[in-house]
């Protein structure tokens, strides 16, 4: 079967490359999936140059997340032959063939296609996590939202709005606010570069934001502090940046706010019954039409140098979703 293997770390994609090498061979436990879409993260372009927390040691099969239809599982797993499912793992989704924990897949959402499913999973449930389970997002609240022409970005926007949140997405790049404001539906788009803490102020008439999602940290992060209103939590997504911020503990207490720390697979692994509640969720909002993941391109997996180096170039609005041939 064809699988993006990366063979070593390296800087510029030198050491990835599209192979031909076995079925993985499914362990107890596992689902085996013929993948038909597999959606794009930041983590995997990290995981080729060993930045990010989970290190797999060369050679592994990249990709987190995918789409598919199921070829094996064991009889009390609750799958069987067939079935349509969602989901993923560290690695192994940029393949033909994928063996998955069985605790990694859900039923895809009635409606969507397998390229909608990948690029849904992941994001959204992350997404949820922040926003919902530890934020506790109500009716009404403004939401601000940085990265928000990334997948995780737009998904926070999306489902924020799908709540009843009033949100503002935020971009370092200005030629993306177009494409952002189709894409997200925000309440509205500012640049955030420099001194935005006054555009925030003046689209929520100085009440600042009760939820900041911010994958970007950096700088980013630093002014964010400044967005919060009294009581607000400052969600730590990523550091797509490259700078890891820090704060004086004298400023979330003299604002009164929250800085709240977020790993969505992990809280999903610890605590596995509030992740299949996050899940059915998400998969809820999708089949009722409230809900859809922007994505940004389809490309054969032959072709996923492209996706890979659009990523690292920040062009992206939304996902990158490579499809199998078949």
């Amino acid at each position: 079967m064809k699988a993006l293997r990366v063979n070593r770390l390296s800087d510029d994609l030198s050491g990835v490359a599209l192979e031909d090498i076995a079925e993985p061979e499914r362990a107890p436990g596992e689902v085996l999936v013929r993948v038909r879409a597999a959606s794009l993260n930041y983590p995997d372009l990290l995981m080729t140059r060993g930045e990010y927390q989970f290190k797999p040691e060369p050679p592994f099969t990249s990709g987190l997340e995918l789409a598919g239809e199921v070829i094996a599982a064991d009889p009390d797993s609750g799958f069987t032959p067939g079935d349509r499912v969602m989901g993923g793992n560290k690695t192994g989704a940029f393949a033909e063939v994928a063996s998955i924990p069985a605790r990694g897949l859900s039923p895809m959402p009635d409606g969507l296609s397998f390229a909608q499913a990948a690029a849904m999973g992941a994001a959204y449930s992350t997404a949820y996590t922040g926003l919902v389970e530890l934020c506790g997002l109500r009716d009404g609240q403004w939401v601000l939202v940085h990265g928000a022409s990334g997948g995780v970005g737009l998904a926070a926007c999306d489902l924020a709005r799908a709540l009843g949140a009033r949100v503002i997405a935020a971009t370092g790049v200005e030629a993306k606010r177009e494409a952002i404001a189709v894409q997200a539906k925000p309440d509205h788009v500012i640049l955030a570069e420099g001194r935005f803490r006054e555009a925030v102020s003046d689209l929520t008439g100085g009440a600042l934001a009760e939820i900041v999602f911010d994958p970007v940290g950096g700088d980013v992060f630093d002014e964010s502090t400044r967005c919060v209103a009294f009581g607000g939590k400052l969600v730590v997504v990523g550091f797509t940046s490259g700078r890891i911020a820090e704060i004086a503990t004298n400023i979330p207490l003299i604002k009164g706010f929250s800085v709240v720390g977020l790993r969505a697979g992990e809280y999903a692994r610890r605590f596995p019954q509030r992740g299949a509640a996050i899940n059915a969720a998400v998969r809820d909002l999708a089949e009722a039409g409230r809900i859809s993941p922007a994505i940004d391109r389809v490309l054969s997996l032959e072709n996923w140098r492209e996706g890979f180096e659009a990523m690292a170039r920040r062009e992206l609005v939304g996902k990158v979703v490579f499809e199998m041939a078949g």
